[in-house]
């Protein structure tokens, strides 16, 4: 993570305005009421993990407000899971009101207008994920923010805890492994947030988040398997296919779509992988599945641009 602004060299009349300016750029543009403006204090990091955007921040207790014009202007194209890494930020949004404890989590839409107090010895985590990523894994559900998700089920532990290291990670993985974690986190996080509205009468939309996320489980842990057939990935997840191609419908892709994308992917990563250099295109493209080279060829150049041997040659001379 890479420090962009601290208030430590600032002069105290200016640390406010000038965190103020930094925070719009780099977080969301929002309105905020300092509750000490001569003895405000805040810095802000960055990074990234594959198509993850992460920004780290503490500062004074403050009251934060992105309105319905600071909404209009955000970018379209992200969601915010905000993670409280200490102290505690009270958030509301769509009508609920969440309170963030550190180690809680809560996703938050840019799209929406929100409110935030942000109270002493906050520091938070942003992670801004690719909307398409969390529509794919959640669909379109506005119900689903400032909702708290909290230690209270082992998985939802693994995925706090994994989200906490996000920060640390950043700057210590290769571009490979740290894409592959990047997809891994967003998998938790949004089987996390589904499960928010288990218990509350009982939501067509939210079984549908939960089936999403148990659709593609059950497609990662079969990727290898040469003979896969969709009947295979319905019958783990306990629906018919063609429920589960209706699900996947609403993000434009099928079962096996995406096996096909998601072992295109796998083998791209093993492809761009120094550490796997020494292997084959044929032994990666067999060992994620695909049974024939040339229609794995075709189907890989497609998807990237260039072939399976050019991808490998291409991250051989980085």
């Amino acid at each position: 993570m890479q420090t962009v602004f601290t208030t430590d060299q600032v002069h105290a009349r200016d640390r406010f305005d000038y965190w103020h300016s930094v925070a719009c750029q780099r977080i969301v543009e929002h309105e905020t009421i300092p509750d000490d403006r001569l003895n405000f204090g805040a810095s802000i990091e960055v990074g990234g993990l594959g198509n993850l955007e992460l920004v780290q921040f503490h500062n004074s207790p403050m009251q934060v407000s992105h309105t319905l014009a600071h909404s209009d202007r955000a970018r379209s194209d992200q969601l915010f899971v905000c993670y409280q890494v200490s102290g505690s930020v009270f958030m509301a949004q769509n009508g609920r009101e969440a309170t963030l404890s550190a180690g809680n989590l809560t996703l938050i839409d840019p799209l929406l207008p929100y409110d935030c107090k942000f109270l002493d010895g906050s520091k938070t985590l942003v992670v801004k994920v690719p909307r398409l990523e969390l529509r794919a894994r959640l669909g379109r559900n506005r119900e689903l923010v400032a909702r708290l998700v909290r230690p209270v089920r082992v998985d939802d532990s693994l995925t706090l805890t994994l989200t906490a290291m996000l920060p640390s990670l950043a700057a210590n993985m290769a571009p490979v492994t740290g894409e592959m974690v990047g997809n891994h986190a967003v998998d938790l996080i949004a089987l996390s947030i589904a499960r928010t509205l288990e218990g509350e009468t009982a939501r067509v939309s939210s079984s549908k988040a939960i089936l999403l996320a148990r659709i593609r489980t059950a497609i990662e842990a079969r990727l290898t398997d040469s003979h896969l057939h969709a009947q295979d990935i319905a019958d783990a997840v306990g629906i018919s296919v063609r429920y589960a191609n209706e699900l996947l419908s609403a993000q434009d892709t099928s079962i096996m779509q995406l096996v096909l994308a998601r072992r295109l992917a796998r083998c791209r990563y093993a492809l761009e992988d120094p550490h796997q250099g020494h292997r084959t295109v044929s032994e990666i493209a067999y060992g994620w599945g695909f049974g024939d080279l040339t229609h794995f060829g075709r189907k890989f150049k497609a998807v990237y641009g260039i072939t399976p041997s050019e991808c490998q040659m291409l991250a051989r001379r980085m």
